[in-house]
């Protein structure tokens, strides 16, 4: 079965005024399509064909580009879209808000070096919260890399991700990239984010 663009689970402009309808529609249907489709090219008559994402992503250091470029980018908007939500923001409760308080000190330690790892990546790229080895960890990728991937010095599970790339911003704040990482917590959907965790136990 070839990888499909998955349909977002609400409309385009559900998320104004911090990320725009014009940028959603735009990063959805044109960017997270085309990475689905050059991935799907890239795997057809392989031994990868068939496989699932994870399981293309944990040997990706022995892949040709376009696979690690397109694989990446599948997964990595896939999960994007899921952790933000119209009714997302606040504060994260139960479990995930005891790691978060146990691993940073507070929440808003947490945002602070989510965030700055975020505004830090230099270029295009990712910055993450991962589960890795059964604790809470902030790291960053350049371009569609993602701690699944093997040998990118940031492993675990991935259970919060914010693009980096200027496509995933750029109409609405132009340069200000810190502006859109803050705009980011006000969508956060942290039910979806605490479902990652427990997945990913």
């Amino acid at each position: 079965m070839a990888f499909e663009l998955p349909n977002l689970p609400y409309d385009y402009k559900a998320l104004e005024p911090h990320i725009d309808a014009r940028t959603m529609e735009i990063h959805h249907s044109k960017h997270h399509a085309g990475y689905t489709s050059k991935l799907n090219a890239a795997i057809e008559g392989t031994e990868l064909e068939g496989k699932s994402i994870e399981d293309i992503l944990a040997s990706i250091s022995s892949q040709a580009a376009g696979v690690r470029n397109n694989g990446g980018g599948f997964y990595n908007h896939c999960l994007f879209w899921e952790v933000m939500s119209p009714n997302g923001g606040g504060n994260p409760s139960g479990e995930l808000a005891d790691m978060i308080n146990d691993t940073f000190g507070s929440f808003d330690e947490f945002k602070t070096a989510f965030s700055n790892a975020a505004a830090t990546q230099f270029g295009s790229g990712w910055a993450w919260l991962c589960l890795t080895n059964g604790k809470l960890e902030v790291c960053s990728t350049p371009n569609q890399d993602n701690p699944l991937m093997d040998s990118v010095g940031c492993d675990g599970t991935p259970i919060l991700g914010i693009d980096v790339w200027e496509h995933a911003y750029y109409l609405n704040y132009q340069n200000r990239r810190p502006d859109y990482i803050n705009a980011f917590f006000n969508v956060v959907n942290w039910d979806k984010v605490s479902e990652n965790l427990n997945n990913a136990k």
